[in-house]
């Protein structure tokens, strides 16, 4: 198993334009703002009908992206479960692998909880979601395509 590198960091925030515009004055720039609504989003989640709206920042070396998500559904904290991908603060890694198949069946083996299988992301990706130590999500993308990742 090996990991090619960090793909992005993933926060979720209540304010997303301040969010934004606090990366933004540290030298990020925008490369992508886009609402969510999908079947991926209801699995990673956790429940039906979830909907976000995402900024994507690169840092100014372009060796770091984060993704800030402010949740539309759910809206209320105190109705989700704790440690799901929408709680509050730094939320998960996302590494870029190779294999992503071998990769998951050895996490399975060693007994980390997958909770998202492998899932064709509009054929752009394979992805994979699963809980690591102290519940920590791990995010593994695949490209399907010369994307230049």
């Amino acid at each position: 198993m090996k990991i090619q590198r960090i793909d992005h960091i993933g926060v979720v925030v209540n304010d997303l334009m301040k969010a934004k515009e606090f990366f933004v004055d540290f030298g990020f720039t925008v490369q992508g703002e886009a609402e969510e609504q999908s079947e991926l989003l209801d699995k990673v989640v956790g429940l039906k009908g979830a909907k976000s709206q995402i900024v994507f920042l690169q840092a100014p070396n372009g060796q770091i992206n984060l993704e800030l998500s402010k949740f539309l559904n759910p809206a209320d904290k105190s109705e989700v479960q704790e440690n799901f991908i929408y709680t509050h603060g730094m939320q998960h890694l996302a590494f870029v692998v190779e294999d992503i198949e071998d990769i998951v069946a050895t996490m399975k083996q060693k007994g980390y909880g997958v909770f998202v299988d492998t899932y064709n992301y509009k054929n752009v990706y394979k992805l994979c979601y699963f809980r690591g130590p102290e519940g920590i999500i791990i995010e593994l993308a695949q490209p399907l395509a010369d994307n230049n990742l």
